[in-house]
């Protein structure tokens, strides 16, 4: 039998600060954790003008498990879904650079995947059994708002759309990913839903999640920008996804 391929996508904007304590802290769990897989690390850049660039480009000579690719364009949807789309894999994943969710549940993702028990596993910060380490209180409530209401809207399983950890078959990637219009962070939430409701199998696994003190995100532009895009979902951008996958 064929080892598994698996590409682990860090997708990256101006992160020259944590992008090698991330490599070195993911490569050092892979070669002790996943033998079993021909893994690899794809440093996905969409736009950085720090020194990400130069620092991708060193860590991708020093260890033959890491490659780079740059899209000149922000967005982390952008990257994630050139990466996916370029590179060959059995499975894919990708997780922020922050690594707040804990490595440990790479293989268990992975081998969900795999095994064909699901088509996409996701990190949850809302499941029972799931470690919430660090957020405050408005990011938290924020977040179990976000997922009532697009439960609500789209009476899907998942609970949480935004956690940076997923892991997807490539069947499912080659074709799910021509149908997302969104290219920054309501791509996760647009992927889960087009594959749920077009039948593929969504899976949620409990993460330890470590909160980042120091993330960039802009919770509330974010959370407009996510409005939007479940209100396109809801009244076409659903609808018109499901035409071209049937």
């Amino acid at each position: 039998m064929m080892t598994a391929r698996i590409l682990i996508v860090i997708p990256v904007l101006n992160e020259e600060r944590d992008l090698p304590r991330c490599v070195d802290k993911l490569l050092s769990y892979c070669e002790s954790q996943m033998n079993d897989y021909d893994w690899a690390v794809c440093i996905a850049d969409n736009g950085s003008t720090d020194t990400t660039q130069k620092i991708s480009m060193e860590l991708a000579e020093t260890s033959d498990r890491v490659t780079y690719m740059r899209e000149d364009k922000k967005g982390r949807g952008r990257a994630i879904k050139r990466a996916w789309s370029e590179f060959e894999a059995d499975v894919f994943a990708y997780m922020d650079v922050d690594l707040s969710t804990g490595l440990e549940a790479l293989p268990k993702a992975i081998s969900m995947v795999q095994s064909g028990l699901c088509d996409i596993a996701i990190g949850s910060r809302l499941v029972s059994g799931s470690q919430v380490v660090g957020r405050s209180l408005r990011r938290g409530f924020i977040s179990r708002c976000y997922s009532m209401l697009f439960r609500s809207l789209f009476l899907v399983s998942f609970r949480d759309a935004q956690c940076g950890f997923k892991v997807i078959s490539s069947y499912s990637a080659q074709r799910l990913l021509p149908t997302i219009v969104d290219n920054g962070w309501f791509f996760d939430t647009e992927l889960l839903i087009i594959a749920e409701k077009s039948g593929y199998q969504v899976r949620e696994i409990p993460v330890v999640w470590t909160d980042d003190p120091n993330s960039k995100v802009n919770i509330l532009s974010t959370a407009w920008k996510d409005i939007k895009g479940l209100l396109r979902l809801r009244f076409y951008g659903l609808k018109k996804a499901q035409r071209r996958l049937f």
